[in-house]
């Protein structure tokens, strides 16, 4: 498979992943008592496509390579806790919001300071990246301290968190992620593919 394949199936895949995040998010603000069993499924195939999507992402020709950077050990990180979450879901209730609050505030950091590395790209829509990761990572922060017990309030929470975590990956995607054709034109200047 060529790096422009590559890029665009890890930038459509980063576009779904973050759409399927934020209605998850929404689902969760609308109905903060779904069950516990059907929510540790939902996240843990989240958590594995999200992985695999990063991972693949990590091994494409980005052209800023902002938004992969840190991608290959995030992303198993992510596939690794999914599968864990399938797998011991019932066990893991407990815990379950306070390692989504972690691998939350992580993404949010990472995002951070990818934010600022597209500052220095020149890249105009950077702050609205940094703005977004700073709330998520305040609201990953609540759910890793988890002050209602699991509660609806904290069902809540996580909702806005999960829905703030989506929007933020679906910015990076949008905003950073650059597909470029093969070299065009007599001095091999790129030529940027527009958005399909």
């Amino acid at each position: 498979m060529d790096s422009l394949k590559t890029l665009k199936i890890a930038r459509n895949g980063y576009i779904i992943i973050a759409l399927a995040i934020c209605a998850l998010g929404i689902v969760l603000l609308v109905n903060p008592d779904c069950p516990m069993e059907i929510l540790c499924e939902a996240l843990g195939i989240l958590f594995v496509a999200d992985g695999i999507i990063k991972i693949i992402g990590y091994f494409s020709k980005d052209f800023y390579c902002l938004a992969f950077q840190y991608d290959l050990a995030f992303g198993i990180l992510m596939a690794a806790v999914g599968l864990l979450v399938l797998i011991r879901g019932e066990s893991w209730s407990r815990l379950l919001f306070s390692v989504l609050g972690l691998v939350i505030l992580a993404d949010a950091l990472f995002r951070i300071q990818m934010s600022l590395d597209a500052k220095k790209f020149g890249l105009d829509l950077w702050w609205r990246i940094l703005l977004i990761a700073i709330l998520t990572g305040v609201f990953g922060m609540i759910l890793l301290i988890n002050p209602y017990d699991g509660t609806g309030i904290t069902m809540s929470l996580m909702g806005v968190a999960v829905l703030l975590d989506g929007l933020l990956n679906l910015c990076v995607a949008v905003y950073t992620i650059k597909i470029l054709d093969q070299f065009s034109g007599p001095y091999g200047q790129y030529h940027e593919e527009m958005p399909e």
